[in-house]
């Protein structure tokens, strides 16, 4: 049952394998296309992968190949490796994953397991390097200290134990003391401590103290991250030395073996300890050897006491070290073992080859890396047990193909290289194309097989029926062909086919590279049948496989028996239904039978057939030997060989050496038995040494055995040398062969000397060496002749030696082949040939290839010359020529050969001269030149010199420069800048040199000075200035001509940069220069540099000289100034030093100023101390006073700034006597004394003691307390008419003081008229109550009466007696000082006192002249009033510019003369002074009116300021003078003649610089108006010029008609005209009647009007207001001089900020608001730059308060009337703004309004009648406004009322100067006109030039013509930019800095605080992101006015267009001169 499955198992298996192996075989058919490969790894695993189970790892694997590989994970052992759930994975990228996991979830065979990745695709497999993955799972470990012992005086190691289940992962960090100091990996190896690579803390030199210590370690794991401390702390336990002690080593440190990364740091321990403390050596043993060297130390390499430390590791480092410890006791030895392990790497050579079949194939394994363990190879992942680097296939066969790995490792790791090896192409096994298939048929019919086969070699096809091929008969035929494409074709052809024809039929391709086969059953209808079999010989032990050849269809069973026993009948037979019978390892006994094949069909026919199966045996042949150990020569030796398996017949013979033995050989065999065979050898011989072989044959087969024979057989030769004879120069082979057992050794000798007898051993060299017997001379030679001896030696006998002669025949030889020879020209020469060689020899001599012959030329002799060793020929030349430069050849021939050998004679002569000298380059230094090469003269030429001179110099003093001669080119280098020079070149050989070449002539250009100034002297001129004077550098450094100097000068000891002013050079020869630098710091030290400049740079820095500017007085005073009362009459004043940077100087000494308080204010009575301390004590003072101290620093600058004054009061002490005492009888019993208060009560007086004692007695005195208060005491109960004596005393606090002077006085009935009263002087204060008293007695009472001034008084309102007599004036005046006298009288006598009273009133108005003026200053003189009584304590001065504030500077009462400074140059001032006393300030002084020198710039002539080219004029802007004040800029204008605008060129051009006015077109007229600005005003110039023509020719002047050429192009007019209606005429005369007479209407309705408003009762102070006419021109301008003339229409839309900054431009108002002082005073106020070099400084609240709030423009633009602090951004509160956007100025209908709040803080209240209230944003009426600022200290304001329904201007005035020098009002005021307008009015602003406005010179009389009337055209560019409708004309001259001027505007970059100046050339761009920007047409400045008709409503658009090309202008311009504006004359020069 189970039979059946069996075979079926079988068959499968076997089909199988066939598939297989028919697949590997197409696959080999088929060679893979060229981009496809097996697989290479791109990303490869690294060796170890270590991770912490808390974080997992992921290890990656990529590989590429075509087609793509697959990557499998296997372990060590080629099994896969799978996913564990949680632990492992393999992802579908072919990445390994290991998740993180759980400690209890580790396990070791997934996570410390060796892995592998195998990438693998049809091609092969390759697998990685061995990947060593190691989980960690986190444990506690903690690091512990050993304690260490060490002998004192020796280096102690503590080392950091970590636990060693972490310590592959944990290293140490640092070391910890017990002091917290950090020790840390250092390269410091000279400190105390040192960390050790390794980790461990080095000690060296401990000592008693370090045993105290102790220390932790820092530890990190490497994996975590995480860092702790040891747990325990390490110390050293210090031993001392009991004795010498021998140094000691411990056992495990005596050995140590170390491993270390490439280029990691180390240390090689050698842990010794002993006393005296030992010394160490290090040595290195040499690799393989026991020697060893000393360690070298250097920087790689260092020793620290007996540690070796050794950075940046290299592999030579490793080997075994030794270190050996000594001292005087003994001594110790350390070995280590040192691994240095570098990564391993491989790389496989050729990393892939293609080799065709059967050819060798070579694959070398280059690997690096330390150490290298093993090397293996693997292909397509399994090991081939190869372990070699180079791996060979010597054929390579189709199954060699694949993927071939080389693998290296060591301990540690592993690396592997792939190579790929492809089949070539000539390669190709056979390969069945096409076959036939399996067929079942009937018989009858013809059979046609067919096979096509391909392959390379061709294949041939063979047939085979059932295992038996088929031969051509007469019923089968086959037949092949070859097609066109290399392929087979076979067929095979069956006529009529049978039933028996049917069977398993294949066609075999066979070709010596493969084989190929197909196979297919044919099935032909019939009953069963069996061909006849064979019989089968198998040899016993192989396996039998059998398929019975059944034919016949269908066939139902085929079954095969033994002996009628159907099989199998035992496990070794297996049975296929197909009929194979297979029987394994077939033995005689058992299988060899006959087999019978039955094969049935289901009708039960059968067929049978036998197969005889005959099972041979081989032979077996009994192994044999001779005897051990080589045979002796003449032995006797026999060898059996016995046969005793085997079938028989055997046939059994003997070979020696694979020879067949004859008998001649002495050697016989003989038969023993059928299966034995004898060899007798009767005497051994040499010739039987070798290997005997017993064969033993039988049908079965072969077999055999050997055995050698080895015989001791004494030399005998094979080759026996013999003399020889060489031809010189070959190689020479001499044979010397012997034979012999053992084989001899042949050695070569050669004779000492020419005859045989004593040789010598052949010293090894390049050309004689023995190989094998034989030897070898290479290149033989003459030396090399002699007797040789070969000796063979093999120990047997004596040995062989053979002598022979070595000869050498040599054909003649020169030893020099080519020489050259130098002879010079003109001289003999001699040329020598010397050959040698066999002699005789013959030489002939050639020149030039031709034949010599000396009889043609007898300059030529030959003589020859015999030499032991050969010939010498000579060819002497009597005289050389140039001719004879050629090579002569000399031939010798002898009988063995010939020889020539050549002379290059050279004939040498000197060069001739270079030539062709040119130059290529210039520069300041050198000169580049070329040359053309001379000819030489045969020699080559070793230089060329050039020489070189100046142009005026000779050529004997010359300079020269060597060239090499290879070269043409040099550089001539070291000369002078614009220096002329002459070159020329020479040309140099060793013969001589050449004449000198034609000279050049250059001139060097120049360079930049390379001198430095000399003579540098810095010196202080004053505090803020130094003086520079230096002289030029030397003249040979100028390189050029010195155009000037750059002096630089910075602060010293800073890294600022210098700052440079340009000085100009001087010419005058040794004319030293000099420059001030201004402006600098007080007494700081500079330093200077200066560097000379010319056209080309600048030169050097000098050398830096520093200097200090002069000491100043300190800036800032003592500081911490304090006073201590220490008593009475002593103070200490201490104070701390002013800071450093304010000293200004060296602080020399300190004074302290001081003075009792109330005598502060008089400089006379101030006490000065000098100090050089902090602190000082001020003695001698007055008593309980009230000091007032300063503190001032001085140095030698002078004195510093005063501290703030200090009071202290001196202690209080016991007073002085009363100054006066009276007793004054009062009657009988009574005496009334009186007295005076101490003159120096030194305290407050507490009381008074009255002392009284009886004359005369022994009384006791008596004495009476008074208060102090009290001044008299009334002493009663006295005795009449005795006489008493009084004294009295004051008391303070302290004590009680002097006794005043003693009084004796009486009681008596009469009583006389006295007064107790003192004369007194009393002081009253100005406004007070004054009281003087006169105390009287009498009996009768006295009449008191009083005398003011000597006159009676008499009482009145302000002045009463009192009842005690006194006399009170209230409210006291000035006028109330004087005497006052009382006096009491009664009948018995008369008394008097005077007092006098003094009245402290403020000072009166002082005196003040002025005394000069300058440009920028004032000097005043001042003078007291005499009426004033109290004294003056100083003076205050006031003063302000026309224009601007009111200042204030204070002058000391002692001043006879004040200067004013810093004032503006050219400008108006008005000065008053008041004085003060202790009471206040007193009245105000008459207002001084003056002015400072200086004029507005003054023309110049034209030819020298314009210089005109074609198409640029040149402005020469020195030209103009200043007028005595500095220019501060030019506003530069053109335009062409026939234009109407004018283009502004540049607003800010710089006095000093000329100007290029560039891009005019040639021969064209042009307009050019340049307007000039200093601080006094400007001046305007028009000048007309014409370009040049292209070529620089001029052009005609313009006509006019009359042929004079006038600059106005006239109109022409009809021939029948009158001349005087040309228009040109007309026009102007017509307008200015018209403007006369509308100017006439203003001025009468002015005059109506002007009473009403004038509330000042004056004629002079009557006021216009004045209407500003629309349709005035838009130059029209106001005189700005005007005080009155300030104020503007409201807030005006600005211009742009960049347009021109003069008069008549509508200047930004954002601008003017921010500049204000306390607010925008007026529009018309100008700015003056000399007011304050912060041009936009914030100015201060004027003095005069404003009035009131006024209402501007229409529109509602309200002027802000005060400026904020920290309002620069703020608009005007209380105002309403017109806010402009796309330009809808255009038409006034579009404006939008809006209101601002008023400030909460203003400064002025709202006038009644308008507080709190605006106008209306439609109202049509100008309400103007008017800030006080400006105006002198009165408050006249007033207004006048509209009288004309809001259709004209209310314009406030200011008040008129005080000035006696004012002109008259009508001519103030005549200029102004006032027209009603077009429902409201436009102002024109002012535009005048800037004379002084106080003076009535006749020449200001230009201003009542030129600025009655609107500027005109010319001025046009000055009038406000077009704010359409709604606009003020010139509204912004004054941008409110009250000058005469507006600033340049500031870049837009600048800070509107600090800039000055405008440096944009672009100022006449419009820009739309200004403060509230004007959108006026470009390039024309004028007001123009809306057009009312429609047709000229133009849109935002067309307006935008229309400005964009400049076309507006022109237009509205003559919109505006219809409108009004007559033709003015300006203050213009056309030149």
């Amino acid at each position: 049952m189970n039979m059946p499955n069996e075979r079926l198992k079988w068959l499968t298996l076997y089909a199988a394998v066939a598939l297989i192996v028919c697949g590997s075989q197409s696959l080999a058919a088929n060679p893979p296309d060229a981009d496809q490969k097996g697989p290479v790894f791109l990303k490869e695993p690294t060796n170890r992968i270590d991770f912490s189970n808390s974080t997992g790892a992921e290890i990656e694997c990529k590989s590429s190949g075509n087609p793509m590989p697959e990557i499998i994970w296997i372990r060590s052992d080629g099994t896969a490796v799978g996913d564990v759930p949680g632990l492992r994975q393999i992802s579908s990228d072919g990445k390994l994953v290991f998740p993180p996991f759980r400690a209890e979830d580790y396990r070791q065979e997934v996570h410390a397991q060796v892995y592998a990745c195998l990438a693998r695709n049809q091609f092969g497999s390759i697998i990685s390097r061995d990947v060593h993955v190691r989980a960690v799972v986190n444990q506690f470990y903690e690091a512990e200290i050993m304690t260490e012992y060490v002998i004192r005086g020796n280096a102690a190691v503590l080392k950091c134990s970590i636990p060693s289940f972490v310590a592959d992962f944990v290293r140490v960090e640092s070391w910890i003391d017990e002091e917290g100091n950090v020790l840390s990996f250092s390269d410091n190896y000279d400190g105390k401590y040192l960390v050790l690579p390794s980790g461990e803390l080095h000690i060296r030199e401990v000592g008693p103290e370090d045993g105290y210590k102790s220390y932790q370690c820092r530890t990190k794991h490497r994996l975590t991250g995480e860092t702790r401390l040891s747990a325990t702390k390490g110390r050293l336990v210090i031993t001392e030395p009991v004795g010498s002690v021998r140094p000691k080593v411990t056992l495990q440190d005596k050995h140590q073996f170390i491993d270390v990364e490439l280029s990691s740091s180390y240390a090689l321990l050698c842990m010794a300890q002993s006393y005296p403390t030992p010394s160490f050596r290090w040595y290195k043993f040499i690799e393989g050897t026991t020697r060893k060297q000393a360690v070298v130390l250097n920087d790689r390499v260092k020793q620290v006491s007996g540690t070796l430390i050794i950075k940046d590791a290299v592999v030579e480092d490793s080997g075994k070290y030794l270190c050996v410890v000594n001292n005087s006791v003994g001594g110790e030895s350390v070995e280590t073992v040192l691994t240095v392990t570098a990564p391993l790497s491989a790389k496989i050579d050729p990393p892939t080859q293609t080799v065709d079949f059967g050819r060798p194939a070579v694959f070398t394994c280059q690997y690096t890396g330390n150490p290298i363990k093993t090397v293996s190879w693997m292909k397509d992942g399994k090991a081939i047990g190869h372990s070699e680097p180079v791996l060979r296939i010597e054929s390579v066969k189709k199954e060699d193909k694949g993927m071939y790995q080389c693998f290296v490792r060591n301990d540690q790791e592993s690396a592997e290289a792939s190579a790929e090896l492809k089949l070539g192409g000539r390669f190709d096994p056979p390969v069945i194309r096409q076959a036939f298939q399996e067929e079942t048929m009937e018989p009858g019919p013809s059979v046609f097989l067919k096979c096509v086969a391909g392959g390379n070699p061709t294949p041939e096809i063979s047939w085979e029926l059932d295992g038996k091929k088929i031969a051509n008969n007469d019923r089968y035929q086959v037949g092949q062909y070859v097609t066109v494409n290399g392929d087979v074709v076979s067929y095979l052809n069956i006529t009529s086919v049978h039933a028996n024809d049917g069977g398993l039929y294949k066609c075999i391709a066979k070709s010596k590279v493969g084989v190929a086969e197909h196979s297919a059953k044919l099935n032909v209808y019939g009953l069963p049948y069996i061909r006849q079999m064979e019989k089968k010989a198998i040899v016993a032990g192989e396996t039998l496989i059998v398929t019975c050849p059944v034919a016949g269809y269908p066939i139902d069973s085929i079954v095969w028996e033994r002996d009628n026993r159907a099989l199998p009948i035992n496990r070794k037979q297996k049975v296929f239904p197909n009929g194979t019978l297979i029987i394994e390892n077939v033995e005689r006994n058992s299988d060899q039978a006959t087999y019978t094949c039955v094969a049935k069909n289901q009708e039960g026919y059968s067929a049978r057939g036998s197969l005889e199966v005959q099972v041979m045996v081989l032979p077996r042949i009994i192994p044999f030997a001779f005897e051990e150990g080589p045979a002796q020569v003449g032995q006797y030796l026999t060898l059996h060989c016995s046969v005793p398996g085997g079938d028989l017949p055997l046939n059994i013979d003997w070979t020696l050496d694979g020879q067949q033995i004859s008998e001649d050989l002495g050697i016989t065999t003989a038969r023993v038995g059928r299966r034995g065979s004898v060899l007798t050898i009767e005497a051994v011989e040499a010739p039987h040494a070798g290997n005997f072989t017993c064969h033993a044959r039988n049908l079965a087969g072969h077999q055999q055995f050997t055995t050698p024979l080895n015989v001791y057989v004494p030399p005998r030769w094979i080759l026996e040398p013999t003399d020889k004879a060489f031809a010189q120069g070959s190689d020479a082979k001499v044979e010397c062969k012997a034979d012999g057992f053992p084989k001899p050794q042949v050695t070569w000798k050669k004779a000492v000397g020419d005859t045989p007898g004593e040789y010598k051993d052949l010293k090894k060299s390049d050309n004689i060496r023995v190989e094998e017997g034989t030897l070898h001379v290479d290149n033989i030679q003459k030396t090399n002749e002699g007797y040789y001896l070969c000796e063979a030696i093999n120990g047997i006998g004596s040995g062989l030696s053979a002598v022979i002669m070595i000869s050498v025949q040599a054909p003649p030889e020169f030893t020099e082949k080519l020489r050259n020879q130098t002879a010079r020209r003109g001289e003999p020469a001699v040329l020598q040939c010397e050959a040698k060689g066999e002699k005789p020899i013959g030489i002939l001599w050639n020149m030039n290839n031709m034949r010599l012959d000396p009889k043609n030329d007898n300059r030529y002799t030959i003589r020859e010359e015999i030499l032991s060793t050969g010939v010498m020929s000579s060819l002497s030349i009597k005289r050389t020529e140039r001719s004879d430069s050629a090579l002569f050849t000399c031939v010798a021939t002898n009988a063995f050969g010939s020889d020539d050998a050549s002379i290059n004679m050279i004939v040498q002569e000197v060069p001739e001269m270079p030539y062709a000298l040119k130059v290529l380059d210039k520069s300041g230094r050198s000169v580049q030149l070329s040359w053309a090469q001379p000819y030489d003269g045969n020699s080559p030429l070793d230089r060329y010199i050039i020489e070189f001179k100046r142009s005026r110099a000779s050529w004997t003093e010359i300079d020269r420069v060597i060239v090499p001669g290879h070269t043409t080119e040099a550089q001539v280098q070291k000369l002078s800048p614009a220096t002329t020079y002459n070159i020329r070149i020479v040309a140099e050989n060793a013969i001589g040199t050449s004449q000198s070449s034609e000279a050049v002539t250059i001139i060097t250009a120049e360079e930049a000075p390379s001198g430095k100034p000399q003579n540098i002297k810095v010196e202080p001129v004053n505090q803020t200035t130094m003086r520079v004077t230096w002289k030029p550098p030397p003249r040979t450094e100028w390189n050029g001509e010195i155009l000037g100097y750059y002096v630089g000068y910075k602060l010293s000891n800073t890294n600022s940069s210098y700052v440079f002013e340009t000085i100009n050079f001087i010419t005058e020869e040794g004319k030293e220069h000099n420059l001030e630098l201004q402006n600098l710091r007080v007494y700081t030290q500079y330093s200077v540099v200066i560097q000379a400049f010319n056209k080309i740079g600048a030169g050097p820095l000098s050398e830096e000289e520093k200097q200090f500017t002069a000491e100043g007085t300190p800036s800032q005073p003592p500081s911490d100034t304090a006073c201590t009362t220490l008593t009475s009459q002593t103070i200490r004043v201490g104070w701390v030093s002013p800071p450093l940077e304010s000293a200004n100087g060296v602080i020399k000494t300190y004074k302290v100023v001081y003075a009792p308080s109330d005598e502060w204010y008089d400089e006379t009575k101030r006490h000065y101390k000098k100090t050089a301390s902090s602190d000082t004590v001020l003695h001698g003072l007055k008593k309980y006073t009230n000091y007032t101290m300063q503190v001032l620093a001085t140095t030698a600058g002078g004195d510093g700034v005063r501290s703030v004054p200090i009071h202290c009061q001196t202690e209080p002490d016991v007073p002085e006597a009363p100054t006066d005492v009276k007793a004054l009888v009062m009657g009988n019993a009574a005496i009334l004394v009186s007295w005076r208060p101490p003159a120096q009560p030194n305290g407050i007086i507490t009381q008074y003691t009255v002392y009284s004692k009886a004359e005369g007695a022994e009384t006791e005195t008596k004495t009476q307390k008074v208060p102090h208060y009290q001044m008299s005491f009334e002493a009663t109960e006295l005795e009449k008419n005795k006489p008493y004596e009084f004294w009295v005393t004051a008391s303070t606090t302290i004590g009680e003081g002097q006794q005043s002077k003693s009084i004796v006085a009486m009681p008596s009935d009469q009583v006389p008229a006295k007064i107790a009263s003192f004369d007194d002087t009393f002081t009253a204060t100005f406004k007070e109550d004054a009281k003087m008293p006169c105390l009287a007695v009498g009996a009768p009472q006295p009449e008191i009466t009083w005398k003011i001034k000597g006159v009676e008084f008499s009482a009145n309102d302000r002045m009463r007696l009192l009842p005690d007599g006194s006399l009170l004036i209230k409210s006291v005046n000035r006028q109330d000082a004087g005497d006052y006298s009382c006096h009491a009288e009664n009948s018995i006598a008369k008394d008097s006192i005077t007092h006098k009273l003094i009245v402290l009133a403020p000072p009166q108005s002082p005196h003040v002249t002025l005394s000069a003026t300058t440009t920028d200053a004032l000097t005043v003189k001042l003078k007291p009033h005499e009426g004033d009584t109290a004294p003056l304590h100083g003076y205050t001065l006031h003063y302000k510019p026309e224009f601007g504030e009111w200042e204030t500077s204070e002058v000391s009462v002692d001043s006879q003369k004040h200067n004013i400074e810093g004032l503006f140059c050219g400008s108006r001032y008005q000065v008053y002074a008041t004085g003060f006393n202790n009471i206040g300030a007193g009245e105000a002084s008459d207002i001084l009116n003056t002015r400072t020198k200086g004029q507005k710039p003054k023309l110049p002539e034209k030819p020298r300021f314009i210089e005109v080219s074609s198409n640029s004029v040149s402005l020469h802007f020195k030209a103009w003078k200043d007028g005595g004040c500095p220019m501060s800029h030019f506003v530069v204008e053109s335009k062409k003649r026939d234009q109407i605008e004018w283009n502004q060129i540049s607003n800010n051009v710089k006095p000093d610089n000329n100007y290029v006015v560039l891009d005019l077109e040639p021969a064209t007229w042009y307009n050019l108006r340049i307007t000039a600005h200093n601080s006094a005003g400007f001046t305007v110039a028009e000048y007309d010029f014409a370009t040049l023509t292209v070529t620089g020719g001029t052009i005609a002047p313009l006509d006019d008609g009359t042929g004079h050429g006038n600059v106005h192009t006239r109109i022409r007019l009809p021939a029948w005209m009158p001349e005087w209606l040309d228009l040109n005429f007309m026009v102007p005369l017509i307008a200015t009647v018209v403007v006369v007479a509308v100017g006439i209407c203003v001025v009468c309705v002015a005059l109506s009007r002007r009473r009403a408003d004038d509330l000042r009762g004056g004629q002079k102070d009557v006021y216009y207001d004045v209407v500003y006419n629309q349709t005035m021109g838009p130059g029209a301008t106001l005189d700005k001089r005007r005080p009155d003339l300030r104020d503007e229409l409201g807030y005006i839309a600005p211009p742009n900020r960049k347009l021109p900054p003069v008069p008549g431009s509508n200047y930004n108002t954002c601008d003017r608001i921010k500049r204000g002082r306390g607010g925008l005073r007026s529009n018309h106020s100008t700015w003056d730059p000399r007011r304050n070099p912060n041009l936009y400084e914030e100015l201060k609240a004027p003095p005069v308060p404003m009035h009131g709030n006024h209402y501007g423009h229409a529109h509602g633009n309200a002027e802000c009337h005060y400026r904020h602090p920290g309002m620069e951004d703020e608009i005007c509160p209380y105002a309403t703004f017109h806010l402009l956007g796309f330009r809808e100025e255009m038409d006034p209908t579009k404006a939008m309004n809006f209101q601002t709040f008023p400030h909460q803080n203003g400064h002025a209240g709202p006038v009644p009648g308008h507080a709190g209230t605006m106008l209306p944003p439609g109202h049509p009426g100008h309400v103007h406004s008017r800030s006080g600022s400006q105006s002198m200290p009165r408050a006249n304001r007033y207004q006048r009322k509209n009288s004309q329904g809001g259709q004209s201007s209310i314009y406030t005035p200011a008040p008129e100067y005080d000035d006696p020098a004012n002109c008259a009002e009508e001519d103030q005021y005549r200029r102004y006109t006032r027209v009603n307008s077009q429902g409201g009015s436009l102002y024109s602003g002012p535009g005048p030039e800037y004379d002084d406005p106080a003076n009535c010179a006749p020449e200001e009389d230009q201003y009542g013509s030129q600025y009655g009337g609107p500027y005109g055209q010319p001025y046009d560019h000055y009038g406000s930019r077009g704010s359409m409708g709604r606009r003020s004309i010139g509204s912004a001259r004054n941008p409110g800095n009250g000058s005469p001027e507006p600033p340049p505007p500031p870049p837009r970059n600048h800070d509107m605080s600090n800039s000055s100046f405008n440096d944009s050339k672009e100022s006449n761009e419009i820009s739309e992101a200004e403060c509230d920007r004007d959108h006026g047409p470009r390039g024309n400045y004028g007001a123009v006015k809306r057009s009312p008709q429609p047709k000229d409503q133009r849109t935002t658009e067309e307006m935008r267009k229309l400005i964009e090309r400049n076309e507006t202008g022109p237009k509205q311009l003559q919109l505006q001169q219809t409108n009004g504006a007559g033709f003015t004359a300006y203050d213009t020069m056309a030149v």
